[in-house]
């Protein structure tokens, strides 16, 4: 009996490293497409005039998009924080998308994508960090599949992967919280609002001439 408790309990240990690197390669992917990002789009500059309503009205909706990815990063660490190698997690924002902390990422790139006034700058900037997620949800599904069997697969041919399906809400049980997971998430979620004094300075950069305009997004 001591030998069976020992082995759940180095397997659980395991699994808590593995799906420790899942997440530090999750927050390593936001970083460099955050960097190249906002690196790729220094010479770039929205079709619209810097003071003209279509350019502050996506301004303002990109905000919005960016406080509501991390909103909704939060609320999905409120549910999974501590329990993602124990369980599997299905309420909350978990009951309509598998994976809500990479969906409310993606919003929220949107919205930084936004801050240049452009449309196309916002869905590409959304479509490329879904697209870079992509490939680590992939990688944790193998991982859950494996260490939790039956039940995870369930979840999976009830709940979609990334779009979520609003009808299959259900509130659930959010755990034990955990202060450190959710600061956590916020820290990390707070790089978005970098996009804001950012792309401000790159307009004043190009308008002064210091930084040439070589394209422009409608």
């Amino acid at each position: 009996m001591l030998n069976e408790v020992k082995s759940a309990r180095a397997e659980q240990a395991q699994a808590r490293r593995a799906l420790g690197r899942y997440q530090h390669a999750r927050r390593m992917v936001l970083a460099v497409l955050v960097f190249v990002m906002f690196a790729a789009l220094l010479f770039g500059q929205s079709a619209f005039p810097p003071e003209s309503v279509p350019h502050e009205t996506i301004e303002m909706v990109g905000v919005l998009l960016i406080f509501l990815g991390i909103v909704g990063r939060l609320w999905s660490t409120l549910y999974i924080g501590g329990r993602k190698s124990s369980e599997v997690v299905t309420g909350g924002p978990y009951s309509i998308t598998r994976n809500p902390l990479y969906l409310f990422s993606s919003i929220a790139a949107a919205g930084v994508g936004a801050q240049m006034g452009s449309i196309t700058a916002a869905i590409g900037f959304a479509v490329i960090c879904a697209a870079a997620f992509h490939v680590v949800i992939l990688r944790e599904e193998t991982f859950l599949k494996e260490a939790f069997g039956t039940p995870f697969q369930t979840y999976m041919a009830r709940v979609p992967r990334f779009f979520p399906k609003l009808s299959l809400y259900q509130e659930g049980d959010t755990g034990s919280f955990k202060p450190r997971l959710l600061r956590t998430t916020l820290l990390d979620g707070l790089v978005f609002l970098v996009a804001m004094p950012f792309f401000e300075s790159i307009d004043g950069a190009q308008q002064s001439g210091i930084l040439p305009v070589l394209f422009r997004f409608p």
